[in-house]
């Protein structure tokens, strides 16, 4: 008996260690199910092409995939062979040898974005498809992802990668694996926008809503598909400026407005209104009729005794009804600090800006250390780098001074700025027409007249008519043999005319042109004589003879085709 009992309680023990693990294993396959990757374009393989007012698809090489003869054609992914070709409303599909697929389908549609102004507007993974007067998902192998159960199904807006469904009435959403991410028990839903750097919309939650006979009732769902708010709320917003893995929503419930951080309610319902400060990570809070402020744990601040509150940069402005204007800092505190004056800390740096209002007129200065810096008064300071500062002088010009007035670059221009992600700065002259590019430390690297600048993956482009620079995100000037590797032949300019050189600065295409274009990544590019643009091929080939009319500097051609684009950023490609 004895030993009969301890094997009926190590097999009681196995089935709970087994339970466990099943329990584990199946959240996890969950979690897993849960993860999509969003397809990325590295590589267009065709295009849409237009003529006469009909519609078909070429190659990078220019040559015609279908034939120029539908009413409009659609590619939903550019580097596969799937093409919405459309006789009125009726789409067939077509594949690059101009074959019909996906015939065993009752019809199949492409996915358009929502809000999307790009080349790239549709879903790249999946298409939809309607069997028996229902919908599903398939990819573009013409593999079902999903059974065809739904009433309809749309992408979500800012989620690339999830689509809205409906089932019965009611909305809920999928990813473009099948995987049910919200369950189909809404009359609305959408993303709540959230944006980080890093993934983009993907961490954004769903703000959920059903109608009652008084309105719309909102809730939340996590980005793990737990409903972590009750559809019973008048209002609802994610507060998306707090980049955390934690959710922060502003509710309203009959009026008064609260906060959550996920399911919890920190900050309760008892407010007409609450405005978040995410400089300091405060709220502005109206109580009653009258303003005060509290953190974000609900600990007063600022006591509600107030018209009106602002709070600008790490101080906050608060006046009475009798206009007295008191400023406090971010703990209550009150200062010394002249109302009419504004401070902005400039972060990671000991510098201050310092705003002042007196008589309508407005003036900026640099602090550091609460120590006045700059004599001299400005209309706009904006720390770019060390110790210098973008400024505006009286006369609405720009320039960059160091923190005690030095001119570093003077006030000559309309526009001075850096480029994102670049260490290097432009400035322009709107009267001379004339644009700079300076390095970090404010070296002048080139200067060119009546110019563009294109700011490309590896390098920033300053071309006009006469000249083309390359320049390196650290300020360097370029050849464009170093730019341009896959090229053979290379733009080039001698006695104010155009032309090509070989790598080893030989002359393929002699210096007769008024303006060309490089080489495109296609292998083609553009050559202008008087108002006309022809083409020629990387071999220094002549494609067509100048004879398009074009507005533009730097027309893109494939073969003899040019690129046109319209409408939400739709291009399509035309002789």
């Amino acid at each position: 008996m004895k030993k009969k009992g301890l094997i009926a309680i190590i097999a009681i023990i196995i089935i709970i260690v087994l339970a466990i693990l099943g329990y584990f294993i199946t959240k996890i396959s969950k979690e897993k199910n849960r993860e999509y990757a969003i397809e990325q374009i590295t590589e267009y393989k065709y295009f849409v092409v237009k003529e006469e007012n009909k519609y078909g698809v070429i190659n990078t090489n220019g040559n015609k995939v279908i034939e120029v003869k539908y009413d409009n054609v659609k590619i939903p992914n550019p580097e596969k062979g799937v093409f919405f070709c459309y006789y009125g409303k009726n789409a067939i599909v077509l594949n690059e040898k101009s074959e019909e697929i996906f015939t065993e389908y009752e019809k199949v549609e492409p996915l358009r974005l929502e809000s999307i102004s790009s080349d790239l507007m549709y879903e790249k993974t999946v298409l939809k498809y309607y069997d028996n007067n229902k919908f599903g998902i398939m990819d573009y192998k013409g593999k079902r992802l999903t059974k065809a159960k739904y009433d309809d199904i749309d992408t979500l807006q800012f989620k690339e990668g999830e689509l809205l469904v409906k089932e019965e009435g009611k909305f809920g959403v999928i990813n473009i694996n099948g995987t049910t991410m919200v369950k189909s028990e809404y009359d609305k839903i959408e993303a709540d926008k959230y944006y980080s750097e890093k993934d983009g919309y993907k961490e954004s939650g769903y703000i959920v809503s059903n109608k009652t006979e008084d309105g719309y009732r909102y809730g939340y769902v996590n980005i793990k598909g737990k409903q972590i708010l009750d559809t019973k709320y008048n209002e609802l917003s994610r507060i998306t400026q707090i980049k955390d893995k934690d959710v922060y929503l502003l509710v309203a419930e009959n009026g008064k407005y609260g906060i959550f951080k996920n399911e919890n309610n920190i900050v309760s319902n008892e407010y007409q209104s609450l405005s978040y400060d995410e400089t300091n990570n405060l709220l502005v809070a109206l109580k009653g009729k009258r303003y005060g402020v509290i953190s974000m744990e609900e600990k007063s601040i600022l006591p509600y005794q107030y018209s009106s509150i602002d709070i600008t940069g790490e101080y906050i402005y608060a006046k009475k009804n009798d206009e007295t204007i008191s400023v406090f800092d971010v703990e209550g505190k009150e200062t010394n600090i002249d109302p009419d004056t504004a401070i902005i800390k400039v972060p990671n740096t000991d510098y201050e800006i310092y705003i002042q209002t007196v008589n309508n007129k407005t003036t900026y200065n640099i602090y550091k250390n609460q120590n006045l810096m700059t004599k001299k008064q400005y209309t706009y300071i904006e720390y770019i780098n060390d110790n210098n500062f973008i400024a505006c002088d009286f006369n609405g010009k720009l320039g960059v001074i160091d923190e005690n007035d030095n001119i570093k670059l003077s006030f000559n221009y309309s526009s001075v700025q850096k480029i994102e992600k670049t260490k290097v700065f432009q400035a322009s002259n709107s009267e001379t027409k004339v644009v700079e590019m300076y390095s970090e430390n404010l070296e002048k690297i080139c200067e060119m007249k009546n110019s563009t600048v294109e700011d490309k993956n590896e390098y920033i482009l300053l071309k006009n008519s006469e000249s083309i620079i390359y320049i390196s995100k650290d300020g360097k000037i370029l050849k464009n043999i170093d730019v341009l590797k896959n090229n053979k032949i290379f733009a080039d300019s001698k006695d104010d005319k155009w032309g090509f050189k070989d790598v080893n600065g030989n002359v393929i295409v002699d210096f007769k042109y008024d303006l060309v274009t490089e080489i495109n990544e296609f292998g083609f590019a553009g050559i202008k004589l008087g108002d006309k643009w022809g083409v020629i091929n990387n071999n220094g080939d002549i494609i067509v003879e100048p004879f398009y009319i074009l507005n533009s500097d730097n027309p893109i051609f494939i073969g003899e085709y040019y690129q046109v684009i319209y409408g939400n950023g739709e291009i399509y490609y035309t002789k």
